[in-house]
């Protein structure tokens, strides 16, 4: 036999391998531009059974994000719910950054009621699952055969959370399109009404409003309002979050200066507020009395008011601590 057809002979199986390796790969090309050419018209891809296993099985020089879900009420699959508009959005942000499929990522949906076979095959007892499917063939295979599982046992994920966690499980040279969020014009619009409404009601209820706005006396009863609600203790409840009561019901002051009930605060400030009434009409409404005799049954009346709520204020003061010296009249 000739030597080259000795030669020939022993090129054959290499130049063989090599048609096939070509094929193969053309094959995976071919492959990836038929499922992007789908994402294309519609992202992420809707999957079924038989679109799932061809996407998946077999030799892949591409990856595939996937989304394994159960969207239908009668699932009751809330976070299936919260998440989906979120991977609606990755999907459309990626395609739109990378149209031409340089990064080889594919993003599909895979319903429970579409996929119930593979559904059984990965034996899933809960969703969403969101399985990321790396290239097994190519410059940038991966040895693990496996797919990566992205975890919600958090919540929700926002989407740059899973936008992190898909860039960070691609090749480094792979592309990564940013977040591009839909212009919110359902907001614009809101805002924009809510702002000409109120600017309207402004406008006809000034005459009236700015009259109120400008009382004193109205301003003076709110700040005396406010002054005797946090002098009784007010916040001092809702920092410690005290009871109510004490005991059985039917301890209203609580030992010590330290501690408090709630009804103690308002029997307190309802006290302080009878005392600063009985001032304020002592010192500008009885003055102004045309009738001498009503006028001093005024004073002795509002006098005693005083008296009587400032001799109670002080027993409460011996209620909170025993020793305290201090005394009046009838309490």
């Amino acid at each position: 036999m000739h030597l080259p057809t000795l030669l020939s002979i022993a090129i054959i199986p290499f130049v063989s391998s090599g048609v096939l390796a070509a094929k193969a790969s053309s094959d995976d090309n071919s492959r990836f531009q038929h499922f992007h050419s789908q994402a294309l018209s519609k992202t992420p891809l809707r999957l079924d059974d038989a679109s799932y296993e061809d996407l998946t099985s077999g030799a892949r020089n591409f990856s595939a994000a996937i989304l394994l879900t159960a969207l239908e009420p009668r699932f009751q699959c809330q976070l299936c719910r919260e998440f989906q508009p979120e991977w609606d959005l990755l999907a459309k942000s990626w395609l739109r950054g990378d149209k031409r499929g340089e990064s080889a990522l594919v993003f599909g949906t895979l319903d429970f009621v579409d996929g119930k076979n593979a559904f059984q095959r990965l034996n899933l007892q809960t969703a969403p699952v969101l399985l990321l499917f790396q290239p097994s063939i190519g410059p940038y295979a991966v040895l693990e055969n496996q797919p990566l599982r992205f975890d919600f046992s958090t919540g929700p994920p926002s989407v740059d959370k899973t936008h992190a966690w898909v860039s960070r499980h691609l090749p480094a040279a792979a592309p990564k399109p940013p977040i591009v969020r839909p212009f919110n014009y359902v907001r614009l619009i809101t805002i924009t009404t809510i702002g000409l409404g109120l600017l309207t009601f402004l406008s006809v209820a000034a005459p009236y409003l700015l009259p109120l706005i400008q009382n004193r006396n109205l301003w003076a009863a709110v700040s005396l309002i406010l002054i005797l609600l946090f002098t009784s203790g007010h916040m001092f409840n809702h920092i410690r979050k005290v009871p109510y009561v004490g005991g059985d019901g039917r301890d209203f002051f609580a030992g010590g200066f330290s501690n408090q009930f709630g009804l103690e605060t308002q029997i307190i400030a309802a006290i302080y507020g009878l005392l600063s009434f009985a001032t304020i009409t002592l010192a500008l409404k009885v003055p102004r009395m045309a009738d001498p005799r009503r006028q001093q049954v005024a004073v002795w009346l509002w006098s005693a008011v005083m008296l009587g709520t400032y001799s109670f204020l002080l027993s409460t003061f011996r209620i909170k601590n025993g020793g305290y010296p201090f005394w009046l009249p009838p309490f």
